[in-house]
């Protein structure tokens, strides 16, 4: 059965590359939604962007790490915060939790997806596959929150976050053990993690909060 490594270092490089840049213009909003000054907005968007692919390098013993190989991703986030700085002033963008809450959702499902493609090319056990996608999609967000004085959404807002990540592991697993095709275990992955993280920002699902 083929994953996304098997299909050669391009489509893995790619999906790196979307989830890199949702991140980081989750980073750069919330950089701006504390009004921040440009290197505060560079620094966040650069720890959102690339915080839970190091944290999955180094727990899978990985080196380089992934924007190290491949520094046009570097390139790209600098970038990304430079133009999204240049517009959102230019076009007087006021940026609420809700406008962080969309490319925040898209990076949390690509990261999810190469997470637990990155564990399965290192033949780990299914629940450290699925355990490296939470950390690779929840991270970098957890930092860009602390950064900003923030409690990281994952724990503070009481919506699932880290669970649509677990869910999506699993469900890319689920289709990878099917027997389907490669792209369709990455989308499914995609779809499940941040469709669920949409749908309970709509529903206002809650999570059992400690009442103790």
């Amino acid at each position: 059965m083929q994953h996304i490594q098997q299909w050669g270092e391009t489509l893995r490089l790619l999906v790196e590359l979307a989830g890199t840049a949702a991140f980081a213009l989750s980073g750069v909003l919330e950089g701006a939604r504390k009004k921040l000054d440009a290197v505060g907005i560079f620094v966040v968007g650069f720890l959102a962007a690339f915080g839970g692919g190091t944290l999955r390098d180094l727990l899978l013993d990985q080196r380089p790490f992934f924007w190290v190989r491949h520094v046009e991703m570097l390139w790209g986030v600098m970038l990304i915060c430079l133009l999204s700085m240049l517009f959102m002033r230019s076009q007087h963008i006021e940026v609420t939790q809700k406008t962080i809450a969309i490319p925040d959702a898209l990076g949390l499902g690509l990261f999810a997806a190469t997470g637990v493609d990155q564990a399965l090319g290192a033949n780990m056990p299914a629940l450290v596959v699925v355990l490296m996608g939470v950390i690779t999609g929840v991270f970098g967000g957890v930092l860009r929150d602390i950064v900003c004085n923030e409690i990281p959404t994952t724990f503070r807002d009481h919506q699932p976050y880290a669970v649509c990540a677990f869910v999506g592991g699993w469900a890319y697993l689920g289709v990878w053990e099917l027997g389907a095709p490669g792209w369709l275990a990455l989308l499914t992955c995609l779809l499940v993690t941040a469709g669920l993280r949409g749908l309970s920002l709509w529903r206002q699902w809650r999570l059992p909060v400690w009442l103790g």
